[in-house]
């Protein structure tokens, strides 16, 4: 496929400016990606349109990523129902060298730039910047934002949350005088400020500029904005979530979305990735879609190491392997992902200690209904635990069929 085509297919492509995506095909252009570095980290709702940018730089576009210095002391408003709460500008500094240091894992060894809005805000005179800049934005532009109606009927907004879109838009006019920036990519969130950035653009240089913007990645199953689970955001740092749970957060997805997942999280081509899905669709139950997805994106973030220690461990928790013969990392890794109880020998103290059971009473009805499995094997006829049930001083305690739904009871040692 030419790279027009590719975008389409992958499912990059949402709102743009350009008459005919085509031009993409051509000689190379230079653009840009600005993350503003609210987090010591991204998310995997930041991975999307990273993807998009390595697609681009491997096509031969010229890459400039930008970590938002100035632009992360004031926050976007964009979407935002209150005004955020300012960061220290250590914090801004330490988030900054760690988005900086993951576009790098994620881009490997492609070329590109990055800059950082700060340096050419830091000494900018804020009455030549009224002058210079403010002077060709038009406020009929900035109030006609409907984040800002909506603060304005509501909350209110700040003068700086309110400025936010113009000091965006100047990276615009900055990046295209000093690298030849002629495209900005961002968010579907960021088509607002990305126009604010093109319109200036226009009015200062007299240069067409253009946007691309990758659609807002939801779980099919669920309504949910991507990259959201039960314990909140799932990010890229390991010390955030761990390589473990990042695995297991991609494997545990639905089938609903699979072909959408695959082609925006993964470099696999297209034939390939049509022939795991009709492999897939003739037992969905064995997962082998999503097991390629979570160990490509896996290895993408944390290596392949990673991914051979995540997939023991989940083989654990599937009951694919005994929980005896799990190491003692391997048990550590499960406690973190499951809740854990004590047993006292009761099936029914376990439930309800774990949280698997919300009280006793519920507790009972689970078991006496056969929902409730030990090491895989569902549990009839007794509400004690037995011997033979600990392997290591340990077993997996589980509420119907998701792994998720388990617990790690651990042997009472005197």
């Amino acid at each position: 496929m030419n790279l027009s085509d590719e975008l389409q297919w992958r499912g990059y492509v949402n709102q743009t400016t350009f008459q005919d995506l085509s031009v993409l095909d051509g000689k190379p252009l230079t653009f840009y990606l600005g993350v503003d570095p609210s987090a010591d980290s991204m998310t995997v709702g930041n991975l999307a349109i990273m993807m998009l940018v390595k697609t681009l730089a491997k096509r031969g576009h010229k890459t400039v990523m930008l970590v938002g210095g100035a632009t992360g002391m004031i926050g976007d408003p964009d979407g935002k129902k209150q005004e955020r709460d300012l960061l220290t500008l250590e914090d801004i500094a330490r988030n900054k060298a760690a988005v900086s240091a993951q576009y790098k894992t994620i881009l490997e060894d492609l070329p590109f730039e990055t800059v950082d809005n700060y340096d050419w805000f830091k000494d900018m005179n804020y009455l030549d910047f009224l002058r210079d800049v403010g002077k060709h934005v038009p406020m009929r532009q900035m109030l006609g934002r409907d984040f800002v109606q909506s603060r304005l009927d509501s909350t209110g907004i700040s003068y700086a949350e309110f400025s936010y879109a113009l000091i965006q838009g100047y990276d615009f006019v900055h990046l295209y005088d000093t690298y030849g920036v002629t495209l900005q990519v961002a968010g579907s969130d960021q088509w607002g400020n990305s126009i604010a950035g093109v319109e200036l653009l226009r009015r200062m240089r007299g240069v067409e500029a253009n946007i691309l913007t990758i659609p807002l990645i939801v779980n099919k199953s669920t309504g949910v904005k991507f990259g959201k689970s039960e314990a909140g955001a799932v990010w890229l740092d390991a010390t955030k979530t761990s390589p473990t749970a990042f695995y297991q957060f991609w494997i545990s997805l639905d089938d609903a979305g699979l072909e959408n997942y695959l082609k925006i999280y993964t470099e696999l081509p297209r034939q390939e990735i049509e022939a795991l899905l009709a492999e897939h669709a003739q037992d969905p139950r064995l997962r082998l879609g999503q097991k390629r997805l979570a160990a490509e994106v896996t290895t993408l973030i944390h290596g392949p190491a990673a991914v051979q220690f995540a997939q023991e461990v989940t083989s654990f928790l599937t009951g694919e392997q005994p929980i005896g013969q799990a190491s003692p990392e391997a048990l550590a890794e499960i406690a973190q992902q499951l809740p854990d109880a004590v047993s006292n020998g009761s099936i029914i103290d376990a439930l309800t200690d774990s949280g698997l059971a919300s009280s006793k009473t519920e507790a009972r009805r689970l078991l006496d209904g056969g929902s409730i499995s030990i090491n895989g094997t569902k549990v009839t006829g007794r509400d004690t635990f037995n011997d033979a049930d600990f392997m290591n001083g340990h077993l997996l305690l589980r509420r119907g069929k998701a792994y998720k739904d388990s617990a790690l009871i651990s042997l009472k040692t005197d």
